[in-house]
């Protein structure tokens, strides 16, 4: 719920793509069973080490912390949460605005590694892994963001600063977090706010399955070559997809795996057209496949769910709910920068 959770796809996915797959499959001890010990014990809730003023411990993860590793997470979490609003004090910017913005480290380190493997890995155990916690982390979110003693104490600051600005990087940043809260249901009444949460519990789920069938059609989709279809293909690039074939059991063939690192470099060089649109085409598919990885049902509930939960806000569509804090602001200047372009 933090400002920090809009910045959804951070610069470590790309370290992640490149390390997830070294240590994932590790076997190591189960983790000890005392609580107070979890924090100190598991990796992903540690504090990053090393230079860059510390980076993830992807050379140590194993995806059977993650799900100790959010839970206890989202339990610190709401521990931190629970001191802000436990104290008696007006609201301030330094003793609300401050401890929010630093609440919840351990879970927001937990959450790095989680969205990497999420976007990276797309083996059965994480699917059910993802499939798990998806529901959980929503309610963890509405936990907050519905969080009425909070919300009391962000939204006086809020109306505060409007007849007295604070210093101008303070005064936005309490914006952001009240139109945040006020973006997510903060404002609705009760029972708005229980269809607002249950929409969104409901909405996580469909992000999950819709993520996993289009890495599952990564998986199975693959394009196979002979020797005799890799004109243009640069030798360490023959040499990749000759090794991606083998560790799939076929060899003396080369391997287009369904994902764009292996899609488009291909889509570069290969100078047989009608194999560039086929491998185009295969990647473009995923989820599109009218098999049971299909995903166009999914999508369907989703912009209707979508829809309900603006609605319930008052905004006609998700677009103008979604742009109103962005540099578009609405749909029809989105359109007008993208015709201009």
């Amino acid at each position: 719920m933090k400002t920090q959770y809009i910045i959804h796809k951070q610069n470590l996915i790309i370290i992640g793509i490149i390390l997830t797959c070294m240590s994932c499959n590790k076997t190591k001890e189960p983790s000890k069973p005392k609580q107070a010990e979890e924090k100190i014990t598991n990796i992903l809730l540690r504090e990053w080490t090393g230079p860059y003023g510390g980076v993830p411990a992807f050379d140590q993860m194993n995806i059977m912390d993650v799900k100790p590793a959010l839970e206890k997470g989202m339990m610190l979490h709401l521990n931190d949460i629970d001191k802000i609003t436990e104290n008696k004090e007006e609201p301030t910017f330094e003793n609300t605005i401050i401890p929010y913005e630093k609440a919840g480290a351990e879970l927001d380190r937990a959450l790095k590694y989680y969205g990497i493997l999420s976007s990276n890995m797309s083996s059965p155990e994480f699917r059910n892994i993802r499939k798990e916690m998806a529901p959980l982390i929503s309610d963890f979110r509405s936990k907050i963001s519905q969080n009425e003693e909070l919300f009391k104490r962000i939204e006086t600051i809020y109306n505060n600063a409007l007849k007295q600005p604070l210093e101008a990087d303070q005064q936005r940043v309490v914006q952001l977090i009240y139109e945040e809260f006020a973006m997510n249901g903060a404002t609705l009444d009760t029972e708005k706010k229980k269809r607002y949460a249950a929409i969104n519990k409901e909405l996580s789920g469909l992000y999950t399955n819709f993520s996993s069938n289009i890495l599952a059609d990564e998986e199975k989709y693959v394009t196979y070559l002979t020797k005799e279809q890799l004109g243009g293909l640069p030798e360490p690039m023959i040499k990749a997809y000759a090794k991606a074939a083998t560790d799939k059991g076929k060899e003396n063939s080369y391997a287009i795996t369904n994902t764009r690192s292996s899609m488009d470099p291909f889509l570069t060089y290969a100078t047989d057209r009608s194999l560039r649109e086929k491998v185009w085409r295969t990647y473009y598919s995923r989820g599109d496949n009218g098999d049971e990885k299909d995903t166009k049902d999914i999508i369907v509930k989703i912009l209707q769910l979508r829809k309900e939960r603006v609605a319930l806000l008052g905004y006609d569509n998700f677009a103008d709910w979604r742009l109103q804090n962005r540099m578009a602001r609405n749909p029809e200047n989105a359109m007008k920068l993208m015709n201009t372009v």
